[in-house]
């Protein structure tokens, strides 16, 4: 992070530099001491890349010396590794989505890899007093008393030190405690009544060599207070081959030193770490033997053996074991010395002899996540999570209160325990009422094992549902931040559920859902019966606790584990119950259990009988039809227990004629207009009577009857005319016969999209006086609606007429006068094919050829609607316009009925 911002600060007072000193923004002292800070290397890499000249800064680089001779300032050529390394290749895709696998380095190495490390020396370190005084070296003396003086000294290449106003004094090999004494008694003897504090300046620089193993291998010069580690530092550090544990410190031949560096990483031990002298050596030979530590420690790494080391002392190395470490199976490969590896195992709790050798890797595993003594509830409660398990514990002590436990949503007469019962995770279901189960000596009060999972669910389906619901409850602050509960799912309860079924590690849950799809399609007499049931609600439309999302991974795991000799554990219920699906067999389950796993009866139930579809025992190919009677199997007092088996498909039927409210509406001119509640299949003439008759304005010749499955079965017809118009434009849209009909591209597609507009009405054609007096009958649905108008008094033209407008009904006006009273016919007008809609809905055609000889009486009456359609020969033949003739045809039905309303 420090590297980051200074980076960003160079970058921003670059030009400052770049430009000179008298342009630009100049680094603030904040900036420039955190620059001061970075290793010497690193200043000059960066001044490097920014284009910074450092001596109008005024930094020196530590490896940096002035040559008192010519002048000449040598710079370190050692950058860090990562700077060094900026190229890199790109990745190919390959290499770019393969898992990565955790990389085992070496221990010790990146200390000295070029980053920035605190084994620098500082330039202002204390010197020891036993520090050998050599050409170079500088004191500061500051005299006071009867004369002062304050300045810096240089030893001479002589090693003399030459103070002004006294004899020249050798100093060259003695220890710096010894030179400042001697300075001390100089002055107070030579010069009288003056007293010297003396105190070093700057040290000298010394030469030497870091050979063998080091990453940039030379000489180096350094600080003369440097110790091995600063040499190490200068030169680059180790190469991927160097000894950490046996560097040499060579001095006129011989090996006067040795550094393990080990006791100085681990244990923090520098009492080896010498200061260095002019023309020594520091030799790092090959590594030794190796042996790799992984698994639960906390610093996996390759080690080096020095040959004395234990299996405590590599642990110790790793800096100890994890808590999750599994001690007992501790695993040791190794190599035999031919083209295999051979394994050894530990337990680490007990004492060992193992010796380790070169190669060895020693790998600790992670003790298991799976908990010995504990249950786990999930669902719709307020505490989910991990409970302790004791022998007898059964799920009352789970809940101590009912309403404090669950959420407001929780479904309080179903619930299920999911139970491993092998090494395999096979599982088994066990089916309980919560609020059953905190009675005191309940039969649903089940005893409990270890790792079994209690599945609260929610009594909604959807989250529509859920919501609803809540808005409607009184819940108090605390209730309302339980609400919040239910994100918890997401975040942790469905990954552990997923887990313990076995469908969290090799099948992830997208796998578990689709598996438990593609399972289901098998069990075809199951689904063949829940074929009307069509799910319209995505999985998102789901409540978080519903049945179909808590269900799915359960279903799953026994579709998995079923064979050819046990059948998959699941059972249908349809009908009358409030959620029809699939459902857990539980053991010994019944009708009871069936239902309440449903959600339930509906209020229509036929309690005398219900069926049990499933297959035969001896004849696994044939269906054996079982009939219920409800009152019974669902009675607490019956003995009769109806148990259902492996697939068996329950259907639940409604009470014979049972409905709902089924509501129709009178408007109009009867005298107690209104909403009539009916019974299934009760005549319009009953509901007439009921509403009083019509008024003496009512016009029923006029009446419009509008039924709801009418209306949409036309709706769909207009649709698919449109569709088919549009399909028939779209592939004949660079016919002659198109692009030469008067009609413009864009005519064409404001007419299609206005006849896509056009909206049912759902208008049954009906003789309402014939009904009335009981002459015809109609039975009613839901929601149908008669109209009764009042007398009309006009007749209407619409079309293709100059002016669409209705005009007083006259007995004397023929059709062709009303049309002429219209403004007579457009161009594209088809005076052939003129229809009439009467005001009943009936639609006549009249007779042109004898138009004059007819009763115009019986032709036209008031509320009547002459239609004039387009000639679509006028423009094309093509199918496209016999189809447009048709919704028009529609259309204008609509228009005359509407225009009634």
């Amino acid at each position: 992070m420090k590297l980051i911002t200074v980076l960003l600060v160079f970058a921003i007072v670059t030009p400052s530099f770049a430009q000179g000193s008298g342009q630009g923004v100049a680094p603030t002292e904040q900036q420039l001491e955190q620059f001061k800070k970075l290793p010497k290397s690193q200043q000059k890499a960066l001044a490097e890349k920014y284009g910074i000249d450092l001596d109008s800064l005024g930094f020196l680089d530590a490896s940096q010396t002035l040559d008192k001779e010519n002048g000449d300032k040598k710079l370190s050529s050692i950058l860090p590794r990562d700077l060094e390394s900026e190229d890199t290749e790109e990745l190919t895709d390959e290499e770019k989505f393969k898992p990565k696998e955790e990389e085992i380095k070496p221990f010790g190495y990146e200390l000295f890899s070029g980053e920035p490390t605190t084994f620098e020396p500082s330039e202002n370190a204390l010197v020891p007093n036993t520090y050998v005084v050599g050409p170079g070296d500088t004191f500061t003396i500051n005299l006071y008393g009867k004369e002062s003086f304050n300045g810096e000294v240089i030893v001479d290449r002589e090693g003399r030190l030459a103070i002004d106003k006294l004899q020249p004094v050798n100093v060259a090999g003695m220890q710096y405690n010894e030179v400042v004494e001697l300075i001390k008694q100089k002055v107070e003897q030579e010069m009288i009544g003056v007293k010297a504090f003396v105190s070093m300046g700057e040290t000298r620089t010394i030469r030497v060599m870091v050979l063998g193993e080091a990453y940039k291998p030379g000489a180096y010069t350094i600080p003369s207070l440097s110790s091995i580690t600063h040499a190490l530092f200068v030169s680059g550090g180790l190469s991927d081959i160097g000894s950490l544990r046996n560097i040499q410190l060579k001095r006129a031949g011989e090996t006067i030193q040795t550094l393990d560096l080990y006791d100085l990483l681990i244990k923090g031990d520098s009492s080896n770490d010498v200061i260095l002298k002019p023309g020594d050596v520091v030799f790092i030979p090959p590594v030794g033997k190796q042996v790799t530590v992984s698994g639960e420690v906390r610093r996996p790494a390759i080690f080096e053996l020095t040959g004395s080391e234990s299996m405590d002392d590599l642990i110790a190395m790793a800096g100890g074991l994890k808590a999750e470490a599994y001690q007992q199976k501790t695993v040791i490969e190794r190599f035999t010395g031919n083209s295999s590896k051979t394994i050894l195992q530990l337990d680490l709790t007990k004492s060992t002899e193992y010796k380790p050798r070169n190669g060895d890797i020693i790998k600790v595993p992670t003790s298991s996540d799976e908990l010995d003594n504990a249950v786990t509830l999930l669902g719709a409660v307020t505490y989910p999570g991990n409970y302790s398990w004791q022998k007898g514990d059964k799920i009352s002590r789970l809940f101590t209160s009912i309403k404090s436990d669950l959420l407001p949503t929780a479904d309080y007469e179903y619930a299920l325990v999911v139970r491993e019962i092998n090494q395999k995770g096979d599982i088994e279901i066990y089916q309980f009422s919560p609020i059953e189960a905190s009675k005191q000596n309940s039969k649903s009060d089940i005893a409990l094992q270890p790792r079994d999972i209690i599945v609260i669910f929610s009594r909604f389906q959807t989250k529509e549902d859920e919501e609803t619901a809540l808005k409607t409850l009184a819940l108090t602050k605390e209730q309302l931040a339980l609400r919040d509960r239910i994100k918890l799912w997401d975040k942790y309860e469905e990954k552990q559920f997923y887990e313990f079924i076995d469908l969290g590690g090799s099948l992830e849950k997208e796998l578990a859902e689709q598996l438990a799809e593609e399972e289901s399609k098998k069990i075809t007499n199951i689904t063949d019966f829940l074929n009307s049931q069509e799910k319209e609600l995505k999985d998102s439309d789901y409540a978080v606790f519903s049945r179909e999302k808590l269900l799915k991974p359960i279903i799953a795991k026994l579709n998995q584990q079923s064979t050819y000799t046990s059948q998959v554990k699941i059972f249908g219920i349809r009908g009358e119950v409030r959620f029809s699906g699939v459902y857990p067999l539980p053991a010994n389950a019944t009708i009871k259990e069936a239902v309440l796993a449903a959600g339930g009866l509906k209020e229509s139930t036929y309690l005398e009988k219900a069926e049990i579809t499933r297959y035969d025992n001896e004849n696994k190919s044939a269906l054996n039809h079982v009939t219920v009677n409800l009152n019974k199997a669902l009675s607490s007092d019956s003995k009769e227990h109806f148990a259902i088996q492996s697939k068996d498909s329950i259907s639940i039927y409604p009470i014979p004629n049972w409905q709902k409210d089924l509501q129709v509406e009178i408007v109009g001119e009867v005298r107690f207009p209104g909403v009539y509640s009916i019974r299934k299949g009760e005549d319009l003439t009953n509901v007439l009577k009921r509403a009083g008759g019509f008024t003496e304005f009512a016009y029923p010749q006029g009446s419009v009857f509008t039924r709801e499955s009418i209306r949409f079965q036309e709706q769909q017809q207009l649709n698919k005319l449109s569709e088919d118009l549009r399909r028939d434009i779209a592939t004949k849209s660079f016919n002659s016969s198109v692009t030469d009909s008067s009609l413009s591209y864009k005519d064409m597609d404001s007419l299609i999209n206005d006849l896509a507009k056009v909206k049912a009405v759902g208008r049954l054609v009906v003789n309402l006086t014939a009904i009335e007096q009981g002459k015809e009958h109609l039975p009613l649905q839901n929601q149908d609606i008669l109209y009764i108008p009042t007398k009309s008094n006009s007749i209407s033209v619409v079309g293709e007429v100059n002016f669409a407008t209705s005009h007083i009904y006259n007995p004397a006006l023929s059709l062709d006068d009303y049309i002429n009273r219209s403004g007579g016919f457009k161009q594209r007008a088809d005076e052939d094919r003129i229809y009439i809609i009467k005001a009943s809905g009936l639609v006549e055609v009249p007779n042109r050829g004898s138009w004059f000889a007819s009763n115009k009486a019986d032709e036209l009456s008031p509320g009547d609607t002459i239609v004039i359609p387009l000639d679509t020969e006028h423009t094309d033949t093509l199918t496209l316009w016999s189809t447009a003739t048709q919704i028009l045809y529609q259309t204008g039905i609509a228009v005359a009925a509407i225009s009634k309303l």
